[in-house]
């Protein structure tokens, strides 16, 4: 083909995200989303988008840099925005973290309304086209230009495209979606980025067409939650935008944020089996049993405008793309296709944007026609790294959670849990500490000499009792 092409399939945060980065180095890039029209609502291929979602600053700054003016154009339409620890309240093993200055910003947008803005903008993008009401079923090869399965099979080769599931009866046709086609639903492209999140097919794909399967590592964690959005009125938290209350085996969770539209969007959590009801009654006595009551005021008094809806998670997964020997050029993996986080973190959106960050910096070091999967996948380890080891090592702290441990790492979880304290008490520990988990600090910055000796004057969990106030 004459022009540089590159199919990302799923549109979600990842694949646009990949789109605008791949949108500087080709020509033309094609989205292939399994949703008819993603709109600006809850989509069907997002479920989890009806829950609580929170962009941790690092994300919000790449997402600064890669759509400049999107922070202030979202607070134009409508999302709230405050400073991390103002006007919003972080609750850790029960305990606030004091609410220091720190100079990180929360920005409050709805997952609808945020991914809505990065599609419009993506879409907009000179060469850049959105075909939706598809799905993908398979990849193709030049050696073997048949669907991944078929009879026969292929030696492994390069990716050359995608091959797509024939449109429902609903949506029609209008012609071939690729001119060199030949009338079939094939996608040709010089790459193919897979961003179809959790359920991806890839390893399938992959093995099917004689390529290694990527081994996985799972963390069980069994988290339930419900969510529930609510009329919010001035006098609700005094005044405040947030508050999340941490989740963990034994001491449920949950949170309320608000949304523009004047909504509170409150989610309940437990973990290990222990799921909020959906049923009105309900999920109002299972926000009671938080050890904070912040939520429960507002599930208690708060008008609802919806019922509560469930989501179930399994436990995190990380597929380890960047120990496959010989990866076929032409296909990368990013977003939750390679890693899925326990979503209690708020981790996901984050490191999909500092993903798109290392496919943008391998195309400028490589060029697009130099980019190797290999030296991408290795890259991107070493980003999901950091908020695995952070999300993981957290979960593995409950011995209920099924999972490796070492010396090492039950140090590290002694030491985190009481720079929880330390954040209660001081508020240079939570800033930092808020700085780590927003990403724009590595883990290590807990460990400076400064906050060490301030984590270790801190002492042991203070006696607390639901609805303890002190330090706020």
């Amino acid at each position: 083909m004459s022009e540089r092409r590159a199919v990302v399939i799923g549109a979600s945060i990842a694949g646009l995200l990949a789109a605008r980065v791949l949108a500087d180095s080709f020509d033309r890039v094609v989205l292939v989303e399994r949703d008819d029209s993603p709109g600006t609502g809850w989509r069907r291929g997002a479920p989890q988008s009806r829950h609580l979602h929170g962009l941790m600053e690092r994300g919000r700054q790449i997402m600064e840099e890669l759509y400049p003016g999107l922070t202030a154009q979202l607070a134009a339409a409508g999302a709230p925005t405050t400073e991390v620890l103002r006007e919003s309240r972080w609750y850790l093993s029960g305990l606030r973290v004091h609410p220091a200055s720190t100079g990180l910003t929360t920005l409050l947008a709805s997952r609808p309304m945020l991914e809505g803005a990065i599609r419009e903008r993506t879409v907009r993008l000179p060469g850049v086209h959105l075909l939706t009401g598809r799905t993908a079923t398979g990849l193709m090869t030049a050696e073997h230009e048949a669907p991944a399965g078929a009879p026969g099979g292929g030696r492994p080769g390069r990716i050359t495209g995608v091959r797509l599931a024939l449109p429902t009866a609903a949506q029609g046709r209008t012609g071939p979606i690729d001119p060199d086609s030949g009338g079939g639903d094939v996608l040709r492209a010089d790459l193919v980025v897979d961003a179809t999140g959790r359920a991806s097919r890839a390893p399938d794909w992959l093995v099917a067409l004689g390529h290694e399967r990527p081994a996985d590592e799972r963390i069980d964690v069994d988290l339930g939650y419900a969510s529930r959005t609510y009329r919010r009125r001035p006098g609700h938290l005094d005044g405040d935008l947030a508050v999340v209350v941490s989740t963990m085996p034994g001491r449920r969770g949950g949170g309320a944020i608000t949304l523009e539209g004047d909504r509170w969007h409150v989610t309940l959590a437990g973990m290990l089996g222990d799921h909020p009801p959906t049923d009105h009654a309900g999920f109002e006595a299972f926000a009671a049993t938080l050890p904070v009551s912040d939520v429960h005021d507002i599930v208690r008094d708060a008008e609802p405008l919806d019922d509560p809806v469930p989501h179930r998670f399994r436990g995190s997964l990380r597929r380890r793309y960047d120990r496959v020997a010989a990866p076929p050029a032409g296909f990368l993996v990013l977003g939750d296709s390679v890693s899925s986080f326990n979503p209690l973190y708020a981790q996901g959106m984050t490191v999909a944007a500092q993903q798109a960050l290392v496919l943008r910096d391998r195309l400028r070091a490589d060029g697009a026609d130099g980019l190797s999967p290999a030296r991408f996948h290795r890259d991107v380890a070493a980003v999901v790294d950091i908020a695995w080891q952070m999300s993981t090592g957290s979960d593995l702290r409950y011995p209920g959670v099924v999972g490796p441990r070492t010396p090492r790492s039950r140090l590290v979880s002694a030491y985190s849990a009481r720079a929880q304290v330390a954040a209660h008490r001081d508020p240079a520990v939570a800033r930092t500490f808020m700085r780590v988990a927003n990403l724009t600090l590595p883990p290590t910055a807990l460990l400076a000499p400064p906050t060490l000796l301030r984590v270790l004057r801190s002492g042991s969990h203070p006696a607390t009792t639901r609805g303890d106030r002190s330090d706020v």
